[in-house]
């Protein structure tokens, strides 16, 4: 698809986006620049996406009679998956019907919606390095995995959330059930399914962006972002870095383990692929078909953000993954437990040098909510990181 049209227009080129939070938000912002018409579709009315997009629409979309219709209602050129909760096998049939092209695929979007269908095509199908796992049912097969020999410490995650939702590390026989019950909690389709993960003892972890897009030969090629580095707390992030140090070896051997996974998954678009790294060992942990929430770092750091990559490499048009400068994010919190908050001290904040403030725009805040990110660009990486969550600490949102 490299031809395209006018939005509102018999010409347009149509994009539907399932899933509208602030990484979706910023995809519509890159489509809509390039001129396409944008469909923002969420579970909830207001979400930050559907504040840019040239049409908001709301429904369940875990549910399968109203992801059709709505498909079926708005014809979109493309449906660009940007959460895990889908009625995926919806996507899969329409897209084997010929009436819509999903991205990547709508294989690729129903493998990585949860933890079990990846993990198995990347440990079992393509032999990557992966930590030791099981998958369990009931909290009596939870606790006979860690005994039989994934052991202590070891990680718990539902089979499908996000961001780190319903995460756990157990560190002994007391933590089980209480780890249990949280991935119950937090799954993204209730009760079900978790991981269990034996737990490695890596230097580091990374998400390794990489891009499936049209090159010069006229075919999909595989371009690789600099690698973003990250913290975590209780598996969401907090913040990240580009570009983290690593060995020629570590580097060679991420992308190694990223483009087998990409290559299987196909199609185009950008994926984030997450990766423990010790000394030059590498394993894989996980992979999202889409821009990854580490990867608001490149809304500084690159010439082209992920999400302006992601859009280019959808609509078949050429992407440029080169650093523009170093540079670190840090997550902003919603702090309070309200909707319609104000935020106090953005000023402050932008006095920070070269710093940058995203607010998501998101209409309901949460203590530990995700409400916006500081950006931060300098020539050192570790002076960054010190002024992005300066910054954002600078940003005090309150009840209005």
């Amino acid at each position: 698809m490299t031809t395209l049209g006018t939005p509102l227009s018999p010409s347009a080129t149509r994009v539907m986006l399932l899933g509208s939070g602030e990484l979706g938000k910023e995809v519509l912002i890159a489509l809509q620049r390039l001129g396409v018409e944008t469909i923002a579709v969420d579970r909830y009315e207001n979400a930050p996406g559907q504040q840019v997009a040239h049409h908001a629409r709301t429904i369940t979309m875990s549910d399968p009679v109203q992801l059709r219709a709505l498909i079926e209602a708005e014809k979109p050129d493309l449906i660009v998956p940007e959460i895990e909760a889908i009625a995926t096998p919806v996507l899969e049939a329409l897209e084997a019907e010929g009436k819509v092209r999903c991205i990547p695929t709508a294989r690729a979007a129903r493998l990585t919606m949860d933890r079990e269908g990846i993990r198995r095509l990347a440990a079992e199908t393509l032999g990557l390095p992966t930590s030791p796992y099981k998958f369990c049912d009931s909290l009596a097969e939870l606790q006979a995995a860690i005994d039989a020999g994934i052991g202590y410490p070891c990680i718990v995650k539902p089979v499908m959330s996000s961001s780190g939702k319903g995460q756990s590390k157990i560190d002994g026989p007391a933590d089980v059930q209480k780890a249990w019950d949280y991935a119950m909690a937090g799954g993204r389709v209730g009760p079900g399914r978790v991981i269990v993960e034996g737990f490695i003892d890596f230097d580091y972890e990374i998400t390794q962006l990489t891009v499936r897009a049209v090159g010069e030969s006229g075919q999909v090629e595989t371009f690789f972002c600099d690698p973003i580095g990250h913290v975590q707390v209780s598996g969401d992030y907090v913040e990240s870095w580009q570009p983290h140090p690593m060995s020629p070896a570590a580097l060679a051997e991420s992308r190694r383990v990223a483009k087998a996974v990409t290559d299987n998954l196909g199609g185009q678009g950008l994926f984030g692929v997450e990766l423990f790294v010790k000394g030059d060992q590498v394993w894989f942990s996980e992979v999202s078909p889409r821009p990854h929430d580490t990867g608001m770092v490149t809304m500084i750091t690159q010439w082209q953000n992920e999400f302006e990559l992601h859009a280019r490499a959808i609509l078949g048009l050429p992407v440029d993954t080169s650093l523009k400068s170093p540079g670190a994010s840090a997550v902003i919190y919603g702090g309070v437990d309200a909707t319609g908050i104000v935020f106090d001290g953005v000023a402050d904040a932008m006095r920070v040098p070269n710093s940058e403030i995203r607010l998501f725009g998101k209409p309901e805040s949460f203590v530990k909510r995700r409400m916006g990110v500081a950006l931060v660009h300098d020539a050192d990486v570790e002076t960054a990181r010190t002024q992005a969550k300066l910054a954002a600490s600078k940003v005090k949102p309150r009840k209005a």
